[in-house]
């Protein structure tokens, strides 16, 4: 993750156009977006510091102040802002806690509780920790090898994703934006490095994303899903943190009761207790 925060600055400038700032734009420029130095000039800090900083040369105590002054500038939202802040500083490897994903039973009883709404729990890199049967007969978790229970891997990887997925286009761009949060909250991760060393190599699509930088938050949302028995599934998604372990989310999927997709999931639910 060396010289994430420098990528980071870089391609959000290159979003904003000096019109948008109430600078002269001077005719075509050699590459998209506001220079380092108008960053700089609008962010109230000197060229010289805001270059070190994009070059990841700058203070490790770079303040609060600074950091809202460039997210600011560059009109960063709430997501990206935060984003900002996780980056710009020195991370120290944690020795705390040991790399050992494990849900507690009381989540699972949570999600097994479920029955009439599928969920599942996410940890780092977007890995699938535990489901529910409702959740596992959408989702299909249990046929898979538990290194490939991990969202990425399937949006990417899995040839049948496309067609599981009809909005494919939006739901990767999402989970890349996702991805990236949790990389940045952890950059010393091997685990995260190596995931996205293979699905760069993998996966022309996953690549450019990840170039793009993009960071979002999926809280909360609606996804579309075909699947093979149930058919067309509309199915809105509210997501949780567990108290207990800030990298383990829970995924719960919404449907308005009574609606088409709610009727479609009670018969599939029956379905996989049958089958």
């Amino acid at each position: 993750m060396d010289g994430e925060l420098g990528d980071f600055l870089r391609s959000r400038r290159a979003r904003i156009q000096p019109e948008e700032v109430g600078l002269p734009s001077h005719g075509r420029r050699r590459v998209p977006g506001l220079r380092r130095e108008e960053v700089a000039q609008l962010a109230g800090v000197s060229v010289d510091y805001y270059i070190r900083l994009e070059q990841g040369r700058g203070p490790g105590g770079v303040s609060d102040a600074v950091l809202d002054a460039i997210a600011r500038v560059l009109r960063l939202d709430e997501t990206e802002h935060a984003y900002l802040l996780t980056v710009a500083r020195p991370h120290k490897k944690s020795t705390a806690r040991p790399d050992r994903p494990r849900v507690r039973p009381g989540v699972q009883l949570l999600l097994d509780g479920m029955e009439r709404t599928p969920a599942f729990v996410l940890g780092r890199r977007m890995d699938v920790l535990a489901w529910n049967a409702l959740g596992d007969a959408v989702n299909g978790f249990s046929a898979l090898a538990p290194a490939e229970r991990n969202i990425p891997r399937q949006v990417f990887l899995d040839p049948a994703a496309a067609g599981f997925y009809p909005d494919w286009t939006a739901v990767a761009a999402q989970t890349v934006a996702n991805l990236r949060i949790d990389a940045g909250r952890h950059p010393d991760d091997p685990r995260m490095a190596a995931l996205v060393g293979e699905l760069s190599v993998k996966s022309a699509d996953f690549r450019r994303l990840w170039a793009d930088h993009e960071v979002k938050e999926c809280a909360y949302g609606t996804k579309r899903i075909q699947h093979p028995v149930a058919g067309l599934l509309t199915l809105p998604y509210e997501t949780l943190t567990v108290p207990t372990d800030p990298d383990q989310t829970i995924v719960a999927y919404t449907p308005e009761p009574g609606s088409e997709t709610a009727e479609r999931l009670a018969l599939l639910g029956s379905w996989a207790t049958t089958a």
